[in-house]
């Protein structure tokens, strides 16, 4: 039996995607870009900043969200490890925008402020990349999405408690039954 590593998954998880993911360039060929910022650092605040982000997200409910499977340590290394220059910067700009805009906005730090307003303010990120057009501005809500769902889904946390497991090598079963509220198959 052979053990897939978290770099194979991924790619894995990427061609489902299509490769459409910001990064999936370098994710699918095992390279890294060839420009990208020198000494990129994150702070632990950084860290807990892109949990909250994450658990926004994909809130802890009957399972266990974005923030229990240390969603900021997963984003940090994608973003170092398979975003180029133009893309690291556009992630590290979004981010500051996004905490000055949610400050100047809600009165609050993102970090103190209610689940709610926290969604409601990423939703309207959202609804504001969709209408931008050709600009496609602010592109960080995108990133922060597409990596927090691939992350979470590509750990133990989302894979066995939020999606069903089977380990492989499974056998293969062209007709299982299906019953209203299962869960999907990771």
């Amino acid at each position: 039996m052979t053990v897939m590593n978290r770099r194979d998954a991924l790619k894995s998880v990427a061609l489902m995607m299509g490769g459409t993911m910001i990064g999936a360039s370098a994710l699918l060929t095992g390279c890294s870009p060839e420009r990208q910022l020198k000494d990129l650092n994150f702070t632990p605040e950084d860290l807990a900043f892109l949990d909250e982000i994450g658990e926004t997200i994909i809130p802890t409910t009957d399972t266990p969200g974005a923030k229990a499977t240390k969603i900021g340590e997963f984003m940090v290394m994608m973003v170092k490890d398979c975003y180029d220059a133009d893309q690291q910067k556009a992630f590290i700009d979004g981010l500051n925008m996004l905490s000055k805009d949610f400050k100047a906005e809600k009165g609050a730090d993102f970090m103190e402020a209610s689940g709610e307003d926290r969604l409601v303010y990423l939703n309207a990120m959202q609804e504001k990349f969709k209408a931008s057009g050709d600009s496609r501005e602010p592109i960080v809500i995108n990133m922060l999405r597409d990596l927090t769902v691939l992350g979470y889904f590509s750990s133990e946390i989302g894979a066995t408690q939020a999606l069903r497991y089977e380990e492989v090598p499974g056998r293969y079963d062209g007709c299982m039954e299906y019953k209203k509220g299962d869960r999907a198959w990771a």
